[in-house]
């Protein structure tokens, strides 16, 4: 446990959460949800994603609104996440510093996420640091507690999968429960693990609220000393190569839940509440958020 109350939430609704609509959300529309976020006082914005359109049509803006973002919101952190050396090349031509390249702990989920094995990304990434070595590479580490295709991960695989990332030189390791199967004795033991054979190595935590178990599991890794932790907006999104990866952790909850708790966020939660609502109204998806619709005129409202 822990007695820090400063935590960063990571926004990642632009990236995340974009990605799982299927009809193009116009380039206008995803910046002015972007704009109601930074005016928020969100300070670390995951925009969008650096890959194949073929793969993932909703991303085929990504030069523009990186251009547009970074030239706008110079003193935002933004970033990335690339899923290989070309996609990364791409982010580094606009001028963007920060990235997040993706493998799962789940072998069969890397071949579905990103056609590679294991060692090919491997390799991959060792390209990117390599010749990108002004970059900021986070490693996002997919189905870190458990796989649709292989089921639950223990903590020591984890932990074993890493080292060659850690001794290739990454430092921030992002968890991600890409499915929301986690339960946080598992995500707990899980980073005490990790703590105990890296102890130099960041951890940061992405929790999908799939099961309802979001909210508990990004507090659990918060009390184990997580600094920063990711969420989207209404809690949009999920995964498109994993089954049953809908709803991610809505971040004007998460801020609600941590505010009230004493944490110092630098967030107008009110603007993100409106900003949630805002994004609603414009984008067709599965949001999991619930604030956001508390007096909302457009949503129906339980009467006891």
């Amino acid at each position: 446990m822990t007695n820090n109350k400063t935590i960063e939430v990571y926004e990642i609704g632009p990236r995340d959460g974009f990605q799982s609509v299927r009809d193009y959300i116009p380039l206008q529309t995803k910046l002015s949800i972007i704009e109601k976020i930074v005016e928020a006082g969100l300070k670390k914005i995951q925009i969008t994603s650096f890959v194949s359109p073929k793969a993932i049509p909703q991303m085929k803006d990504a030069q523009e609104l990186t251009v547009y973002c970074l030239e706008h919101y110079p003193g935002v952190e933004l970033s990335a996440l690339v899923p290989n050396l070309f996609g990364a090349k791409k982010a580094a031509e606009t001028g963007l510093k920060n990235i997040s390249y993706v493998v799962s702990l789940s072998e069969s989920h890397n071949r579905a996420n990103t056609r590679r094995s294991h060692e090919e990304s491997f390799e991959e990434l060792r390209k990117i640091l390599d010749e990108l070595s002004e970059m900021e590479v986070c490693l996002d580490l997919a189905t870190a507690f458990g796989c649709p295709f292989e089921g639950k991960k223990m903590p020591e695989e984890g932990a074993a999968f890493l080292r060659p990332y850690v001794e290739l030189g990454i430092k921030t390791v992002n968890l991600c429960d890409t499915i929301g199967v986690a339960n946080p004795a598992q995500v707990r033991e899980t980073i005490a693990v990790i703590n105990k054979k890296y102890p130099d190595l960041t951890l940061e935590i992405h929790i999908h609220d799939t099961r309802n178990m979001g909210m508990v599991n990004t507090l659990a890794a918060i009390e184990c000393g997580i600094k920063t932790v990711q969420s989207t907006l209404g809690g949009l999104g999920g995964c498109p190569f994993a089954p049953g990866a809908s709803g991610n952790l809505a971040t004007e909850d998460l801020v609600h839940m941590l505010c009230e708790m004493g944490y110092k966020l630098g967030i107008d939660e009110q603007k993100l509440i409106e900003a949630a609502r805002y994004e609603s109204h414009l984008i067709d998806g599965i949001y999991s958020g619930h604030i956001y619709k508390i007096d909302d005129p457009s949503v129906k409202q339980i009467k006891d």
